[in-house]
């Protein structure tokens, strides 16, 4: 039975959410770039520390990584920059 959405591995990043992460004070672009990218769909890509295997186990009820999933943590500043280009709806 397939999932009610699936990513789209064929979607490109559009536009970046929120400040860049070198400004921001997250990065010293050697080891990675915490950041927020709407696609061209219209779905959202985060790159941030993959923990899933440190959060798996103690998941809330009603929260589920799929095997093809990934809990990814970033800087709360980043979401944080990124409010102000995210739709109300």
């Amino acid at each position: 039975m397939p999932r009610p959405w699936e990513a789209d591995p064929t979607a490109t990043m559009k536009r970046r959410l929120g400040i860049p992460p070198t400004i921001l004070g997250n990065t010293d672009n050697v080891d990675g770039c915490p950041d927020i990218w709407e696609l061209d769909n219209g779905d959202i890509a985060v790159i941030g520390r993959d923990l899933t295997d440190v959060y798996e186990h103690r998941l809330p009820a009603g929260a589920a990584i799929a095997q093809d999933e990934r809990l990814v943590v970033l800087p709360r500043n980043t979401l944080i920059a990124a409010k102000a280009d995210i739709p109300d709806a």
